[in-house]
């Protein structure tokens, strides 16, 4: 009887010890199938979004890219990735007639060009810093990046802040922007085109908007008068500012 009641007593202390085993246990295997499981799925997702997501052709951005390592365009000319039929392209800024004083001073330009049937004109970005602070600057389209410049075109003012920073968006044609003169239009070599009319534009330059500011600013009482803005009076602009600075075309 002694031994009995010792089996009792002993009995339920061993019955709950082998059930929070077996309760172990059990817990266990299920927390490791569910991370296999876990991990079949992650790898099975993985391999399928990369199988689903092939490369998909710009075939505009292409030609562009190419035409930039055939030297025909700058190599400061970015072509950003996007799909068709939207064309992205980027190139810098650098400082010409205030250079001296403002050697830091930058710009980016970002062209978005979409679907020629849904639009005619392109979005323009203008993004500078270390400019001359609170002063206003024009945009042109230019035929040539540094003097004489050639044919024109006054397309956007950009107005800096008291950090030299500032922007302007603008929507124009830009990737086919020409300019000619009625009388005698001449004539350029496009890249897709062949030859068109007009003389294309294919720089971009900005200038002081008041000669009196660039006086102050570049400290420089000599400068003179230009026609890179209009109204009253003729050649009340300034010299310069900034220019993509290159030879072959950046758009």
């Amino acid at each position: 009887m002694r031994t009995l009641r010792s089996f009792f007593r002993v009995t339920p202390f061993a019955l709950i010890l082998l059930l929070m085993l077996i309760v172990t246990s059990s817990l266990s295997a299920s927390a490791n199938q569910v991370g296999a499981r876990a991990a079949s799925l992650e790898t099975h997702h993985s391999n399928t979004a990369y199988h689903a997501r092939p490369r998909i052709r710009n075939p505009e951005a292409e030609h562009i890219r190419q035409l930039v390592q055939s030297g025909q365009m700058a190599a400061s000319v970015s072509v950003l990735d996007s799909l068709p039929p939207t064309t992205i392209v980027q190139f810098p800024l650098v400082p010409s007639g205030i250079k001296q004083k403002f050697p830091n001073a930058k710009g980016l330009v970002t062209i978005i060009r979409g679907s020629r049937n849904d639009s005619t004109s392109d979005t323009v970005t203008i993004d500078v810093e270390n400019m001359p602070p609170h002063v206003t600057f024009t945009i042109f389209f230019i035929e040539l990046a540094n003097k004489p410049f050639g044919h024109v075109q006054y397309v956007a003012d950009l107005t800096t802040r008291g950090d030299g920073s500032g922007e302007s968006v603008f929507r124009i044609i830009s990737l086919v922007a020409f300019a000619l003169d009625a009388r005698n239009p001449g004539s350029s070599q496009d890249d897709t085109e062949g030859t068109t009319s007009g003389i294309n534009l294919e720089h971009l330059g900005m200038w002081f908007s008041s000669l009196d500011d660039a006086v102050k600013v570049l400290q420089d009482d000599t400068l003179t008068g230009t026609i890179f803005d209009g109204g009253n009076p003729p050649l009340h602009a300034g010299p310069q500012a900034m220019t993509d600075g290159q030879t072959a075309p950046v758009f």
